[in-house]
């Protein structure tokens, strides 16, 4: 069995995801990788409810990867275990015409989740330096000042909006939101494999859509996009995890693992103490209801 790393998948340093593998071996099967990824998302069940008592830290965890890659059933497994009042999910499509009334980070900001919770982006306000770029046209629909055309739209553009992503989330850190950043990365085979098994499989049609044959097209685009991105925002206080996503089970696992690694870190994330009150009565409360007559 191999020993699952945070540090193999965090990205410290400039990376190139073409040189980076989509599918790694743990050697386990199928039914191990479960069982382990059921111990797992239980532990970090029981760290959330431990950050509800103690309403001082929150959790955004940010998924991003191409079609495909899995996004939907990661969040379902890994937080399987979780209290439903401890995570809320969120996904961003395209902006509707009172998001675009507000800057591009507005609507990410509103969801973010409360203290106590877990925030689950189901793909994120890193749409905005990802398709905004492979189909500039879209920025058009933002009615920023002093762009009139694509024309306008410069690197320093972009530069400048990863910019600041940077200080948004260095922002909410800063106010107690614990952030982690995974990048499903799916290989392009495996993409096409997995669009084929949509139009084979009846039961797994509606998930297809010829909008999906289209981005394909820009795929070489979307991994420079993705890398640049990476790159310029991943930060200790807000890392980016790239993940080999060309088996979900092990990708599963593998998120699972980075989150409970993470948490475990913060030793403050701890139970608040009784109060004072209570503590000093408890055996009184006690023995008041031990002494209740039960019901005939």
């Amino acid at each position: 069995m191999k020993t699952i790393h945070t540090a193999d998948f965090e990205v410290r340093d400039p990376v190139s995801l073409i040189d980076m593998q989509t599918l790694l071996n743990l050697h386990m099967d199928e039914d191990d990788i479960k069982d382990k990824l059921k111990k797992t998302r239980r532990k970090i069940s029981d760290i959330q409810d431990v950050m509800y008592a103690q309403n001082k830290y929150s959790v955004l965890i940010c998924l991003q990867g191409m079609d495909t890659s899995g996004k939907d059933s990661l969040i379902r497994e890994v937080f399987k275990e979780f209290n439903p009042r401890g995570v809320v999910v969120s996904s961003f499509k395209t902006p509707n015409t009172n998001e675009l009334e507000h800057d591009y980070l507005w609507r990410h900001y509103i969801a973010l989740p409360e203290r106590g919770k877990f925030g689950v982006f189901n793909r994120t306000y890193y749409e905005n330096v990802l398709v905004t770029r492979v189909h500039k046209q879209y920025i058009m629909n933002e009615n920023l000042p002093e762009i009139t055309s694509v024309d306008d739209i410069t690197e320093e553009f972009w530069e400048k909006r990863m910019e600041q992503i940077v200080n948004f989330e260095k922002h909410i850190v800063d106010n107690g939101t614990i952030v982690l950043k995974f990048f499903l990365h799916l290989g392009k085979e495996e993409q096409r494999q997995r669009l084929l098994r949509r139009l084979e499989e009846a039961k797994h049609n509606w998930k297809f859509s010829p909008g999906d044959l289209k981005e394909r097209e820009y795929w070489e685009d979307y991994q420079k996009y993705y890398e640049e991105a990476i790159n310029a925002t991943s930060r200790e206080t807000a890392p980016w995890f790239v993940i080999p996503a060309d088996d979900k089970e092990t990708a599963r696992l593998i998120v699972a693992k980075i989150i409970l690694d993470r948490l475990e870190q913060y030793v403050d994330i701890q139970e608040p103490p009784l109060d004072i009150e209570i503590k000093t009565h408890i055996s009184e409360y006690k023995d008041a209801l031990e002494k209740e007559e039960k019901p005939e």
